[in-house]
This record gives C-alpha cells, structure tokens and sequence, in this order.
C-alpha cells in the first residue's frame, strides 16, 4: 500500500482497500504515533483513542495485528508535548496523528518528512502550518471544525442578535 491512501484512512477520507490485501503472507505492519494533549486517563481522551481504534478496524485495520500505535499524553505541559513530539518522530513512523493545536507546531519542529494528520486544529492556514485546506502543501494536512473566514459574519449575526434583543 502506498503512503498516502493510510494518510487517507487516518484522515477520515473514503479510501477503502479490500479486505484480502490484509490477510496477505507477510504484511508490513504499520505504525502510527499519536501525540495527544490530554492526559491519559482523561475520559475525552479515552473517547477519542477508542473511537480511533474502532474507525481504523472497521476498515480492517487491528492493533497487534497490521496495526502498531505508539501514543504519547501531555497533559497539557507545553514541555511534555516538545519531548513527546521529539520521541515519536524517533520512533519514525508511518505517520502521526494529533487534536488540538498545541500539538502541531512542536511536531512540524520535529519533522517535514513525516506526514502528520491534525484534526480540531485552529486556523491551520493562518498559524502557518498548511498553506491552504484545499492544498496543505509540506507534511502537515487535517481537519478544522469551521473555516475561520466567516469569523467576521459570525460578527455580524452577533449584532443583528443584539438588536432583536435589545
């Protein structure tokens, strides 16, 4: 398999691959690193980690099986996710996930040839870690919960709220 259709599944694109090619004689077992900012027992964390591994075996994927996950949990420590970012490039995996933008500029300090998945990330493209959403460009592509161009129409029906209020 190539590169980037993992990148695909990682990402919650539609790539699919047929089930036979897992059960091949001798498969690669991928890996994946997984920098979070929660800490480890944290119930959302827990929630993300679990629904992760749920997706990624519904199309096949099985930890301990073609499937390998090494996570790290800062705990919100700013020094904790420059170590972690530091330990899981190190271990040079196939690629590695991460939610939250506290995360994503110390792993694009680590490295620019893994590729990297952010989800929940705040204005990638003006924090300068993808060129645009359409075309990321470099290692780093994900998904943000809103296009912050319409922040100033937000602004705007906020005031219009206001007036019907007032």
């Amino acid at each position: 398999m190539r590169r980037r259709e993992f990148i695909k599944v990682l990402g919650g694109a539609a790539a699919t691959w047929p089930l036979a090619a897992h059960a091949q004689q001798g498969e690669q077992v991928r890996r994946v690193g997984a920098l979070g900012v929660l800490a480890k027992d944290d119930p959302e964390a827990k929630a993300h980690e679990a629904a992760f591994q749920q997706a990624l075996a519904g199309l096949g994927w099985t930890v301990g099986g073609n499937l390998r996950i090494d996570y790290r949990w800062a705990a919100g420590d700013a020094n904790g996710l420059r170590k972690y970012a530091a330990e899981l490039v190190g271990l040079a995996p196939d690629v590695i996930l991460t939610r939250g933008s506290q995360a994503i500029g110390p792993l694009l300090q680590q490295t620019r040839t893994i590729p990297i998945v952010f989800v929940n990330v705040i204005d990638p493209v003006g924090s300068g870690y993808v060129a645009s959403l359409a075309r990321p460009g470099g290692n780093a592509t994900g998904f943000t919960q809103f296009d912050y161009r319409i922040s100033g129409k937000w602004l705007e029906l906020l005031k219009q709220v206001g007036r019907f209020q007032g």
